[in-house]
């Protein structure tokens, strides 16, 4: 019954974290504050009403759109909100109520946002990700499965893969292969997940990436001069990793093996 409760109350603080979420994935990319002032309808202005700005509730109360001027509400909102109460009752299944789970979902929460962002701006803000590489390596000190010395490696070996990857394209080419927003996504990453996290990450990504890649150039025809943005696929892939990612190591070991 505890359980079930706690579930309950994961999946609900989840879905608060992801209407949160949204205000970032909005004010974020406009640098514009994400604490005040309060939520407002980006037709009208006008302020959103407590009762109106219940996660997904209010959305289907209100038939998404809103109050005031009638404006229609984008369904990303509650796809973000749904996300986020999935994922916190994810990361309470595997983890419990401990602090390993509240920061890997923090962690999560910071990736979500990161995605929406890059998809829709091409960038990806050093305010999430500059701050996150010290985030992580302190947590380090606190997660069972990663210790401060491999923190460092992660930071060293996901930022520098990349920049790595980057320089010499860009020797090649004399064009910007790879941006700056990448590395340090991929070196916040490697804070938290270590070496062996940044290697499943990049191939995970990479995998992930180019077949979307693929399907999208072959349906817009734009070929190879189509840039997909590369974050989401990074977060992606990180976010698999906190769930599945020793184990399918584990599992590919053994079959080589």
């Amino acid at each position: 019954m505890m359980n079930h409760l706690m579930g309950t109350f994961a999946f609900l603080f989840g879905m608060c974290t992801g209407s949160f979420l949204n205000v970032c994935i909005y004010r974020l990319p406009d640098s514009k504050s994400i604490v005040s002032p309060r939520s407002m309808c980006p037709g009208c202005g006008q302020t959103i009403r407590f009762y109106d700005n219940i996660p997904i509730i209010s959305y289907l109360w209100l038939r998404g759109r809103c109050r005031a001027c009638h404006m229609a509400i984008a369904f990303r909102y509650v796809i973000v909100e749904a996300f986020g109460g999935f994922l916190s009752l994810c990361v309470f299944l595997q983890y419990g109520a401990t602090v390993e789970g509240l920061v890997y979902f923090a962690f999560i929460a910071a990736l979500i946002v990161i995605t929406y962002i890059d998809i829709d701006h091409q960038i990806i803000p050093d305010v999430i990700t500059l701050p996150g590489i010290f985030i992580g390596f302190i947590a380090s000190f606190f997660l069972p499965a990663i210790t401060y010395k491999g923190s460092i490696i992660g930071i060293l070996s996901g930022g520098g893969s990349l920049f790595a990857i980057a320089w010499i394209y860009h020797l090649m080419t004399r064009k910007e292969g790879m941006g700056g927003g990448d590395i340090k996504l991929l070196a916040m990453i490697g804070a938290f997940l270590g070496l062996e996290g940044v290697i499943y990450v990049v191939f995970f990504g990479s995998a992930i990436g180019t077949l979307v890649g693929s399907l999208v150039m072959l349906q817009k025809k734009q070929g190879l001069k189509l840039a997909v943005p590369f974050g989401p696929f990074l977060s992606i892939g990180a976010i698999s990793y906190i769930f599945f990612g020793p184990k399918l190591i584990s599992w590919y070991l053994h079959v080589l093996n």
